[in-house]
């Protein structure tokens, strides 16, 4: 399923959501420019750049120090956020961000957003450094952040209609499913791959590259955590 648009409208512009959208374009651009110049190092500096700004999570822990110590392991965490690993990375979680942000984004109030996604990809980062401490695999990608915003959005609108198109082998067809079904089927999707993940690993797997799926996780449960510290805090009301 992939989702295409939902039918809340938005009652405000969400000028965060558009924000943080464009940052990650243009972030992503010039990721995507060291690996096209006409250096004949272009590749090596290119996964240079991932390397030092990406969030590792054993220099998270402590268990491996960079060289020079710059930029900060919590630093990392906030840039790796705006970096991706290729198109189709950057565009999923701009196009999920754009689909559910605007609504979240419409409820919390513009300040609280940015706190709240940020919050969230704080949260998925060291949840995958949680269960693999001393992986030396940088974490990219704004996806952490963008699970809290789908965690909050389904507690928000869980029967709002979301239209995605269902893809089996050559049939397409538009079609709204509620939202709950969609992000639901989303995040057990996400539980299922990381069990594999961590089932891999312990019968010898070995480390690899791929997709941080207990930073998903990590970010969708604490998106919906959040989400409830902060209508405690405004007396029950969002």
């Amino acid at each position: 399923m992939i989702p295409i648009s939902d039918d809340v409208p938005s009652r405000t512009v969400p000028l965060v959501t558009i924000g943080l959208i464009g940052a990650n374009v243009a972030v992503f651009l010039y990721q995507a420019s060291l690996g096209i110049s006409a250096d004949p190092r272009a590749a090596s500096i290119a996964q240079a750049f991932v390397m030092e700004f990406g969030a590792i999570p054993c220099r998270l822990s402590g268990g491996c120090p960079a060289v020079d110590g710059f930029p900060h392991p919590v630093v990392t965490i906030f840039t790796a956020m705006f970096l991706h690993g290729g198109l189709f990375h950057v565009g999923g979680n701009m196009l999920y961000l754009w689909i559910f942000g605007n609504n979240v984004e419409d409820t919390l109030g513009h300040g609280r957003f940015l706190l709240f996604y940020l919050a969230s990809g704080i949260a998925a980062a060291f949840a995958q450094t949680f269960v693999n401490p001393d992986s030396t695999v940088p974490m990219i990608g704004a996806s952490g952040a963008v699970s809290g915003v789908l965690g909050a959005y389904l507690f928000l609108f869980p029967y709002a209609r979301v239209l995605v198109l269902l893809i089996f082998g050559f049939f397409i067809r538009p079609v709204y499913v509620p939202a709950i079904v969609v992000l639901g089927f989303w995040i057990v999707v996400q539980f299922v791959n990381g069990l594999i993940t961590v089932s891999a690993a312990a019968h010898g797997g070995g480390e690899a590259g791929g997709t941080a799926w207990f930073a998903h996780i990590g970010g969708f449960l604490a998106g919906i955590v959040l989400l409830f510290l902060i209508r405690r805090w405004r007396g029950g009301r969002l």
